[in-house]
């Protein structure tokens, strides 16, 4: 069977009859619609089975681009054997981690809180009422590695549960005390001072691996919010060690096996420590960040090379993850026809019989390319010797290089596009195009600002209309008649309650499409979801919960504030709920993250990896931010020469452009006459404004100058 895309799904069981997951559109959930097992989706009908049978719940957390997922589907839950006795002796329930992130993250911190571990596929055993009192996640169908067997497992908590149920139970009850008791964050604290970013920023030049780029040994995973404050002291705190750092993680990443050197878009970590094993799934959240950060360091460096891998991975996205109706899908799957990879990797000969041999040695100098291969008799593209090294080894200039090579991958990369392609899970969830929104909308802003590169104009467009064409369909699809977010959005049903994260970032990613396109349509939207937050998510003592007041009651509310592949939803509303405030002057918005920053102070400096949005929030907080009003017809030549002369990389400032002529949404702009009917620029803080100028020139210096002051 294949997609509509020509994507190949993976095999499925269509002989058996479904289950009570064939009526879903999580393609994870459809993944196990033919399975023997008799799952129920989460809600009511099987939360109501499971008290009325008085039988305890196995719950399934995982996700479409999860190999290990796959992995225990097929040893498990398609053994008959198996899937008799959990259907006999359970409520099997089977829940997608991406569409139900309150799910995943209470459940998570059970299973961490049990064995000190997490991770997909997560497998959890409730009581009736939805306490955990067991979990784990991959269990084979044979006991191996000091694991038990799957089946195993079922048979002795089902003898528990007959035997010793008062004690499961209790279990579940401390556990539930203890989840509850531990989401309690801190009183609030001192707001930060600057000295913690210094600090922040020492701590993570010192703990990076300087050979081999990142943080942290084997799995290695990617860090873009914590390159992206990186990247924000390098440029506001003239920081040149931060500099160096980030120079150095982005280089060894897009050198890497990580980085697809075909297609151009990332894989979400690396197996080892050198970047060059992934593991092979790719996911829109990963690529919308990294896009962005790639992007930043190209604008505050003017390292072509950041350019481009920036607009490799958002054209990647746009190829690859982009859906008809503009929204973009979740994930490709790490497996291609049950092979993990098997879509990305290459034997030499192969590359021989696309390139032609002469092409096929200058490639493989470039990519490391041997017979032998890297990984498992084959190679992962990684690029070990750069076009500058190549020319001076072959005497040939290296622009002559760049381009053999740009046309040897493009062929290659046809190739591939004729092999069994990985499964691609179709849905669009809110949080994450927002992310992609906020990427797209910089790379509209930033490449447009020479008028003379015609390809980087020609990208600014595609990636500016893709920014627009997805948040009109998210608005349109999954922003219901209250205002409230759903989460998800697949064959033209929304689906889940949206969560903090869901309102957080789209808010975020609307906000920069406003830079972007000065169309205050944008600055409404993101406006009245910042304003949801405030109404159904706040923690009347500090922050936000991940759930609305309204939303399904779990046995913990979720409050999770950690920033993981992911910024935290709390973190999110914090820097837009500050990025708003400069916009409309009111302290409500920046009260609020305040507030929410005053509760996590404790741990950023302990903990800057895992609180790298937040430190990206503390340094908005503590900045004097620029508030840049211009007043004139946007598409003008002299307003547009304004714009140029405010625009660029600049993390302490915001830019709000609108006509003399109409009444604006943004409160930055009203009561902003021009001089002499002239495109008019005031730069303020705090809605106190320096004289007017008209001249660009005049804009940059007093912009130069309020920075020179800090």
């Amino acid at each position: 069977m294949s997609q509509p895309d020509g994507r190949a799904h993976r095999p499925a069981s269509i002989d058996r009859p479904t289950n009570r997951l064939a009526g879903e559109t999580s393609p994870y959930l459809l993944q196990h619609a033919h399975n023997p097992v008799d799952w129920m989706p989460w809600g009511p009908d099987a939360l109501t089975r499971a008290k009325l049978l008085d039988k305890p719940i196995f719950l399934s957390i995982g996700y479409a681009a999860c190999h290990w997922c796959h992995v225990m589907e097929r040893e498990s839950f398609e053994d008959e054997a198996t899937a008799r006795f959990l259907n006999e002796h359970f409520v099997p329930i089977k829940v997608d981690r991406e569409e139900r992130p309150d799910l995943d993250q209470v459940y998570m911190a059970a299973v961490q809180a049990m064995t000190g571990g997490g991770g997909w596929p997560m497998s959890v055993f409730l009581t009736p009422e939805g306490r955990p009192f067991y979990g784990g996640t991959y269990f084979p169908n044979e006991p191996r590695h000091s694991l038990p067997s799957f089946l195993q497992v079922l048979q002795t908590l089902a003898g528990a549960w007959r035997t010793q149920r008062g004690e499961l139970e209790e279990v579940g009850g401390r556990l539930a005390a203890t989840l509850l008791e531990q989401a309690t964050l801190p009183a609030i604290q001192p707001a930060p001072r600057p000295d913690l970013l210094d600090a922040a920023t020492t701590l993570l030049a010192r703990s990076f691996d300087a050979r081999t780029g990142g943080w942290g040994g084997a799995p290695k995973f990617p860090q873009p919010m914590t390159l992206e404050f990186l990247l924000r002291r390098a440029v506001t705190a003239g920081d040149a060690a931060a500099l160096a750092v980030v120079r150095a993680g982005l280089d060894a990443m897009a050198d890497g096996g990580i980085h697809d050197q075909l297609g151009g878009g990332f894989h979400r970590y690396a197996t080892d420590a050198n970047w060059l094993v992934p593991h092979f799934e790719q996911m829109l959240y990963d690529n919308a960040q990294l896009a962005r950060v790639y992007l930043h360091a190209w604008a505050a460096t003017g390292e072509a090379r950041y350019r481009e891998v920036a607009i490799g991975a958002l054209d990647f996205i746009l190829r690859d993850l982009g859906r008809d109706d503009g929204t973009f899908a979740a994930s490709l799957d790490a497996d291609t026809d049950g092979i993990e990879g098997g879509t990305f990797t290459w034997h030499a000969g192969e590359i021989r019989e696309v390139l032609g041999d002469a092409e096929a040695g200058l490639f493989a100098e470039a990519y490391g390319v041997t017979d032998e291969g890297n990984w498992e008799g084959t190679t992962i593209l990684s690029r070990v010797r750069s076009n500058a090294e190549l020319a001076q080894a072959g005497g040939l200039p290296a622009r002559a290089i760049g381009e053999r090579l740009a046309a040897a991958r493009a062929r290659l990369l046809e190739a591939r596009g004729r092999r069994p392609q990985p499964a691609r899970d179709d849905k669009g969830l809110a949080a994450w195009n927002g992310l992609a929104i906020a990427a797209f909308a910089d790379a509209a802003r930033l490449l447009a600002r020479d008028p003379d590169d015609e390809a980087a104009m020609a990208a600014a467009a595609r990636f500016g209309a893709a920014a627009e064409r997805a948040a009109e369909a998210i608005l349109a699809g999954l922003l219901d008649e209250r205002g409230r977010l759903h989460r998800s959005w697949k064959d033209g049903r929304a689906s889940g309650p949206g969560v903090l994260e869901d309102h957080a970032a789209l808010a975020e990613g609307l906000l920069a499409l406003y830079e972007a396109t000065f169309d205050e349509r944008w600055f409404v939207a993101a406006r009245s979801l910042l304003d949801t937050v405030l109404a159904r998510f706040a923690d009347p003592t500090g922050g936000f919960f991940d759930t609305a007041d309204d939303h399904e009651r779990l046995f913990a509310r979720p409050k999770d504030v950690q920033d993981n592949a992911t910024p935290s939803g709390s973190s999110l509303a914090t820097v837009a709920l500050l990025r708003l405030a400069t916009w409309t002057g009111e302290g409500r918005y920046r009260t609020a993250a305040e507030r929410a920053i005053a509760t996590i102070t404790p741990f950023v400096v302990r903990y800057p990896t895992a609180f790298a949005m937040w430190l990206q929030a503390i340094d908005l907080s503590l900045a004097d931010v620029a508030e840049v009003a211009i007043i004139g017809e946007p598409t003008e030549a002299a307003t547009q020469a304004l714009l140029g002369a405010a625009g660029g990389y600049a993390p302490h400032r915001v830019i709000a452009v609108g006509s003399p002529d109409e009444a604006s949404a943004v409160p930055l702009l009203a009561d902003r006459p021009t001089l002499g009917g002239r495109p008019t620029a005031y730069v303020c803080r705090g809605f106190a404004c320096r004289a007017p100028v008209t001249d660009p020139e005049a804009l940059r210096e007093q912009l130069a100058e309020a920075a020179a002051a800090l």
